[in-house]
C-alpha cells in the first residue's frame, strides 16, 4: 500500500467519525437523572445513619463521617449548578 492510499483512508475515517450522529438529548437527560438519583440515595443513606446515631444505633464516628460526606455531596451539586448557570449566561452573552 502506498502512502497516498493510507492518508486517504485515514482522512475518510476522520470525516466519517465527524459526520456520525451525535448522542441524543435523551442520553444526556438520562445521565443527569442517574446522577440525581445517586445523590438522593446517598443523602437518604446518610440520613438513616444520622437517625441511627441519635437513637444509639450507630457510633458517633459514623455520624460525623455521614455528615461530612453529605456536606461534600451538596457542595458538589451546588458547584455543578453554578457552573451550568455560568455557562448558560456566557452563551447568552455571545453575539448572534
Amino acid at each position: 500500500m502506498d502512502m497516498k492510499t493510507s492518508f486517504v483512508t485515514q482522512a475518510y475515517a476522520n470525516a466519517r467519525s465527524a459526520a456520525a450522529p451525535q448522542p441524543k438529548a435523551e442520553a444526556l437527560t438520562d445521565g443527569f437523572a442517574k446522577v440525581a438519583g445517586n445523590m438522593m440515595s446517598t443523602l437518604q443513606e446518610h440520613e438513616a445513619t444520622a437517625r441511627a446515631a441519635m437513637t444509639g444505633g450507630a457510633d458517633p464516628h459514623a455520624l460525623v463521617q455521614a455528615l461530612a460526606s453529605s456536606q461534600m455531596a451538596v457542595e458538589t451539586v451546588a458547584t455543578v449548578r453554578d457552573r451550568v448557570v455560568e455557562a448558560y449566561q456566557e452563551i447568552l452573552r455571545m453575539p448572534v
